[in-house]
């Protein structure tokens, strides 16, 4: 009887060790457009789980249970202005991504900082692409399949995950063998999408207090959409406050224009940084995304 009782012990001990998610970083030696970092430039996350001052870029990997898995893969970045991470509404996400099948990496990307980046305004951007190359090319070791890995954004992540979607050209990271870096399909909450007509500080911590014209229209993402953009999937609150929603309705319309499979929802109220569900309404967009999803077989 012993013996069976610590059999299950163990069993159910190595049960919850495989489920731990798992941490990678992104990069094994040298990170890319950095500077040597400051002694007092150190990572912290503070009591409301508020993530600042990150050297050093990781996905953290949630798996759902083989008996789940569908192959499709999902890489979220969180927002949280380009000034800090607030990762507690990806996580969530992540675990209920792991309930539909989906297997979800929550990137911790480098944060712009001119004390530790030559260019601040191109480190998320790598550490996007770079969160894609490592997915794909270890999709067979995680059972992924290749053609179906996807990006979630969230706020200032929004922006970042649209950056990736739409400058499928601009490769910022060492990539000799063309491995490709388009994201499959596209998720993005309350994004940030233009960068020449509001929301300065996001724009401020990303490209600084002057930048140029181009510049500004090279980070307003919604002016490189075409025809290769990956299909799209998003969500804002008519309320929020902080992020105008004519920042999502100007990428849907761009992506209309270019006749890119998209899909909009747009809530009366929930205001900024919603998690799965509006507090107000009740929607349950996540269920529709769901849908969107599987419409479009990922």
């Amino acid at each position: 009887m012993k013996k069976i009782t610590l059999c299950g012990l163990l069993f159910s001990y190595f049960a919850t060790v495989q489920a731990q998610p798992q941490v990678i970083p992104l990069y094994e030696k040298n990170i890319p457009n950095s500077k040597k970092t400051p002694a007092n430039y150190v990572e912290q996350t503070d009591s409301s789980g508020l993530i600042t001052k990150v050297s050093v870029p990781t996905l953290t990997a949630y798996f759902p249970k083989k008996v789940r898995a569908n192959g499709t893969a999902i890489i979220i970045a969180p927002g949280g202005g380009y000034r800090l991470l607030a990762p507690e509404t990806g996580i969530e996400l992540a675990k209920a991504f792991n309930e539909i099948g989906i297997t979800a990496f929550l990137l911790k990307y480098r944060l712009p900082s001119d004390e530790i980046m030559i260019d601040k305004s191109i480190a998320p951007l790598q550490d996007g692409q770079m969160a894609i190359k490592i997915v794909r090319d270890r999709a067979k070791e995680w059972n992924l399949l290749p053609h179906k890995i996807g990006m979630v954004g969230l706020s200032a992540g929004g922006h970042l995950v649209s950056t990736l979607g739409t400058q499928l050209d601009r490769i910022v990271i060492e990539n000799a063998e063309k491995a490709n870096l388009r994201p499959d399909f596209m998720i993005l909450l309350y994004p940030v999408i233009i960068y020449d007509t509001n929301i300065p500080r996001t724009r401020e911590n990303l490209i600084g207090k002057t930048p140029s014209q181009q510049l500004l229209k090279l980070y307003s993402t919604d002016q490189s959409v075409n025809t290769h953009t990956p299909p799209t999937f998003l969500v804002h609150a008519a309320d929020d406050d902080v992020i105008p929603v004519q920042n999502s309705l100007a990428f849907f319309k761009a992506l209309q224009k270019s006749k890119v499979k998209a899909e909009m929802h747009i809530l009366q109220s929930g205001g900024h940084g919603f998690g799965l569900t509006d507090l107000n309404s009740k929607t349950i967009w996540f269920e529709l995304c769901r849908s969107w999803l599987t419409e479009n077989g990922f």
